[in-house]
């Protein structure tokens, strides 16, 4: 499986809102059609790149209605000459579910590319992709669609210290991300000050990653449960992701300091 840093920090972004062990969700979205948020990631004072994540109504897919969600990342700056990224990914999750049927992506990075086509059998627990079959149990999600999903999960239970386990399918797999929950902080971006849950993902040290690297991300803590700011140490620098914009949102987004 290959991994740039760019889809680690968007995979990692896709998956901060996990809060309940139970998976228990609430009755109604807690976002709509028309949605639309964009992120900003700098190395240093640098921008490194763009990610767009947007929502809109899919086709019906076995009767069932479907939300489309679509995300977008490239490569921005001096980063795009030297190293271009294009990468989209999509998925059509139900609408009252908000489990999978569909995910794709088409991804360009440097000289490497990669397409896939997944469809998911919930009922029968089995995933088609392109490198073949794979049977799962319970809930097993895309990356994209993991994160709506988890924005509509009951965090009324949650306490400091909390560990977290979300299975997705990407490339070649299904893998598992940890994530603790920190506690609650007020963060700024550039739409303001919000009051925010603050979660640590587990990252693996290596090429990009060093030893003691922490991933930390900040959702706000509202209806809405967006992430607004994620910031990672690597072997030279960090990487901060900045929520540049956002609207369409099913609920008002307050800053604090408004």
């Amino acid at each position: 499986m290959k991994k740039s840093l760019f889809t680690i920090i968007l995979i990692t972004n896709c998956f901060t809102a996990v809060f309940s062990q139970e998976l228990k969700s609430i009755h109604e979205p807690v976002f709509k059609a028309g949605e639309q948020l964009s992120y900003r990631l700098k190395y240093g004072i640098f921008t490194g790149a763009e990610a767009n994540l947007r929502i809109e109504d899919g086709e019906k897919i076995n009767g069932h209605p479907t939300f489309h969600i679509i995300a977008d990342g490239k490569t921005a700056g001096t980063f795009d000459v030297f190293y271009k990224v294009r990468n989209r990914y999509e998925t059509w999750v139900d609408h009252k579910t908000l489990l999978p049927y569909l995910y794709q992506e088409n991804r360009r990075e440097g000289s490497w590319k990669h397409t896939d086509k997944v469809s998911f059998d919930h009922e029968n627990g089995k995933i088609t992709a392109g490198k073949g079959g794979f049977q799962f149990k319970g809930r097993v999600f895309d990356f994209v669609s993991a994160y709506y999903f988890a924005r509509n999960i009951d965090i009324s239970k949650i306490k400091v210290g909390d560990k977290f386990d979300l299975p997705y399918f990407l490339d070649d797999g299904i893998y598992t991300l940890n994530i603790t929950y920190i506690g609650k902080e007020a963060v700024s971006c550039s739409l303001g000050k919000f009051n925010c849950l603050k979660f640590n993902p587990t990252i693996i040290p290596g090429r990009i990653f060093k030893q003691n690297s922490k991933l930390y991300l900040w959702i706000t803590d509202d209806n809405n449960r967006i992430p607004i700011k994620a910031n990672v140490g690597l072997i030279v620098g960090s990487v901060t992701m900045d929520l540049t914009n956002a609207k369409g949102l099913k609920y008002p987004l307050n800053p604090i300091n408004k």
